[in-house]
């Protein structure tokens, strides 16, 4: 299914003359956001928080309004951003992993990070990684944390290990659990509750913030988390200071490897919950805390840029901004504020669905002297296409078998044609069994039960909760919104769709449940 690599100079031709030729290999920064939906962002027409530097990124460069996630959740759009096969072919990393969890890339499978550092890259992850750390059974946490992304083409590490509403809450760089005091070892549990630390459900009176649904076990910070801990309270991260300290191991990195050239995976928090932005953001936007911390989502954006500019670094960096699913509401804390606006609109759904609005996601790429400022494209494409996209700017090859759902988007990101090279898409929530839906061209086909994701809380009424238990198919180009189901009227279309999608899962094609007449 891929492309083969193609010269990056060809994408000069508009350019030709203007500048001195870039040298060969770029910088290449992904910059992934975590919950922002298709409308949180002003240059894709929010009104609910404003992103001056986002904007000024997209004015820069090119903003794509059919970018998609691999998955309406994170840890399954992680590993497949950075693996390039649908997290939905194997069991390790295709639903949302526990904080315990093990490392769900197994060493040695070719990742984005580990085709840059074969093409001469220094390699890094800062942020949020929720991929799993070390052997079955889980890492330990006091001593050597391995296997981590230092196995799977990471030079340098400082993450935490899964989200911020979940156990252990810690930062680790590189192997080892920073400012951890070896007296007050850390013990981590996704069963049963360990140690004499507070709980949300035992002590509710200590949370400063207090959660909606779940999120009730150990408090640290005045937040209930998923799962129980204990010790480590030398290492335990602020809330507050979450994006601030991972900002700044970012820009240092950039600074220890400006001589190039880098490749960077920056994974922020925001907004994922708990959303506990700076108290500098407090109150910057109309609609409460959801909106301050996109706020200070821009701000990491704008420091980020401060520092290439500094460096002068920006005309030889591929920089591409995104989300790792669409936007969400309520996820389980009291910390969204005014609901009058839909993240995701005008699509319908919302994180952890299969409708657009879980999986459409903003993108915004950057490379000056590559890529048109100014200018938008309309050309599919998904993340799990970055490892080959990646692969062509440095001029790599992929080893063969690896990468095999991946697919070199280069022209499309740099304005050479407006056809993406990407034909089909398969979205899903998250697991091995779906229900999974199919794009290919304007059409989209869904499977019966589809979900609309998780906006059924009362924070969310826009959200739909009456979907058919039957295939749904819609014309994208006609209705984006996904309010005219054509099932009825389209049953050849529909079968070749659902036979379709059997093929590339691999699966014995089965007959799609019958579908309301048309009129009833």
């Amino acid at each position: 299914m891929r492309l083969n690599l193609i010269p990056v100079c060809v994408g000069l031709l508009w350019l030709a003359g203007a500048a001195p030729a870039a040298p060969a290999k770029p910088n290449i920064i992904f910059l992934l956001a975590d919950d922002i939906g298709y409308a949180d962002l002003s240059c894709y027409g929010a009104k609910h928080a404003q992103t001056p530097n986002l904007d000024r990124l997209a004015a820069q460069g090119c903003r794509f309004t059919d970018a998609h996630s691999p998955a309406s959740t994170c840890t399954p759009t992680r590993r497949a951003f950075l693996t390039g096969v649908y997290s939905w072919r194997q069991q390790a990393g295709s639903s949302i992993a526990p904080g315990d969890a093990p490392l769900s890339i197994q060493p040695g499978t070719s990742t984005a990070a580990s085709l840059m550092k074969s093409a001469g890259y220094k390699t890094g992850v800062v942020g949020k990684w929720h991929l799993g750390l070390g052997p079955e059974g889980g890492p330990d946490w006091n001593g050597e944390i391995k296997p981590s992304p230092l196995d799977v083409g990471f030079d340098y590490m400082f993450i935490m290990a899964a989200t911020g509403d979940r156990v252990p809450t810690v930062y680790i760089e590189n192997r080892h659990v920073v400012n951890l005091d070896p007296k007050d070892p850390i013990t981590v549990s996704y069963k049963a509750k360990v140690g004499i630390d507070p709980t949300g459900a035992e002590n509710p009176e200590l949370l400063k913030l207090k959660h909606t649904h779940g999120h009730d076990m150990t408090i640290v910070n005045g937040v209930g988390r998923i799962g129980w801990m204990t010790g480590g309270k030398a290492a335990r991260w602020k809330d507050e200071d979450m994006a601030d300290t991972f900002t700044g191991k970012a820009l240092k990195f950039i600074e220890d490897n400006k001589s190039g050239p880098f490749f960077l995976y920056f994974a922020t928090h925001n907004i994922h919950v708990p959303r506990v932005p700076n108290p500098r953001f407090k109150g910057t936007s109309p609609v409460g805390t959801r909106g301050d911390s996109i706020h200070e989502l821009d701000d990491t954006t704008g420091k980020l840029l401060a520092k290439l500019d500094e460096l002068k670094l920006t005309d030889n960096t591929l920089l591409i901004f995104t989300s790792d699913n669409g936007g969400v509401m309520d996820d389980g804390y009291e910390d969204v504020g005014k609901t009058n606006y839909h993240p995701n609109a005008p699509l319908r759904g919302y994180k952890g669905g299969i409708f657009e609005g879980g999986h459409r996601v903003p993108l915004i790429a950057r490379w000056p002297g590559h890529i048109k400022p100014g200018t938008q494209s309309g050309a599919l494409m998904a993340h799990l296409d970055m490892p080959a996209t990646f692969a062509a700017v440095a001029g790599v090859k992929i080893p063969e078998g690896q990468c095999s759902d991946s697919i070199n988007v280069l022209p499309a990101l740099l304005g050479q044609t407006k056809q993406s090279p990407r034909e089909t898409f398969v979205a899903h929530n998250g697991g091995t069994k779906g229900p999974f839906a199919l794009r290919v061209g304007d059409w989209k086909f869904l499977e019966a039960n589809a979900n609309a994701g998780y906006g059924k809380a009362k924070s969310n009424p826009k959200a739909d909760a009456k979907n058919p238990p039957a295939p749904q198919l819609f014309n994208l180009a006609m209705d984006l919104s996904e309010t005219n189901n054509l099932a009825a009227v389209q049953p050849q279309r529909l079968a070749e769709m659902a036979a379709l999608l059997a093929k590339i899962r691999g699966v014995t094609p089965t007959a799609p449940p019958a579908t309301p007449k048309a009129g009833r």
